[in-house]
């Protein structure tokens, strides 16, 4: 499997590791990285030599979500929409689609901030750990924007809707703890020992037979898998409409001026 010097792809033993590799960046994603992800997660839905697929950032770090520069130009008619690329097939919603619908374990180690999409493709982990350092937080709103990768449903069915709604309409951070109190993360442990963890069970589910652990993950997932789906598809255009309106154009011009946005005519 192809790596990038941002998006590293490592396979042995049974498990595909994907390290966010941006640290000078806050392992911002950008449109590279998630076309490297959707082809490593293609590829290994596909090979029958992988068991598991582990998400890891570093110790300070997960990720900070996306990288703003990058997907201002993308949004705005990047690369894909030059080469006459469908939106919906821009490589952001292809990895989503691939990781909501992915038929093998999914596990993630998450220390530091996990931003955006840096928390909501957790929710399509079948397990996560967290350093004591996590914090995650879904800053949709104060970008003008709404959620993605299904979030607006999984989120207040494992959360409850308040909780949720706190999350969702203030973003504003939670810590380990909270995660852990809510389900969001099966375990925190010092920053040090998390990767070493989620490779841990990651190399216990591997040894695992792989029939049997598809087939319990498709009947757990059985009854919201069309649903995530269709919510996906309907947050994907609310959030291409959002994108190109005055809110969204404020809050990224403000962000890349480093002032606080003003939407008081938004």
């Amino acid at each position: 499997m192809s790596s990038t010097p941002d998006m590293l792809v490592h396979t042995e033993a049974g498990i595909t590791t994907l390290t966010f590799n941006r640290a000078d960046k806050k392992n911002s994603i950008t449109e590279a990285m998630y076309a490297a992800m959707a082809d490593a997660l293609a590829q290994a839905a596909q090979d029958a030599a992988v068991r598991c697929v582990v998400f890891q950032g570093d110790m300070a770090i997960f990720s900070a979500g996306n990288d703003i520069g990058d997907f201002q130009q993308q949004a705005a008619g990047g690369a894909g929409a030059q080469a006459g690329q469908d939106a919906g097939e821009r490589p952001v919603w292809r990895f989503l689609r691939l990781l909501a619908a992915f038929p093998k374990p999914l596990v993630a180690a998450v220390c530091g901030p996990a931003v955006g999409i840096g928390t909501t493709l957790l929710l399509h982990c079948d397990l996560v750990y967290a350093g004591d350092n996590a914090a995650f937080s879904l800053p949709f709103v104060n970008l003008g924007l709404c959620p993605e990768a299904a979030s607006s449903l999984l989120l207040p069915q494992m959360l409850g809707y308040h909780r949720a709604a706190e999350a969702l309409l203030l973003g504003e951070p939670f810590m380990a703890e909270a995660a852990l109190e809510v389900g969001l993360v099966n375990r925190v442990v010092p920053p040090a020992e998390c990767n070493a963890l989620a490779q841990a069970q990651a190399r216990k589910l591997a040894a695992k037979p792989l029939s049997a652990l598809m087939e319990t993950k498709r009947l757990m997932k059985a009854g919201q898998a069309p649903l995530v789906q269709a919510r996906m598809q309907e947050e994907g255009a609310s959030f291409a409409r959002l994108m190109a309106g005055p809110a969204a154009k404020e809050a990224f011009t403000a962000f890349m001026h480093k002032r606080r946005p003003d939407f008081s005519q938004c």
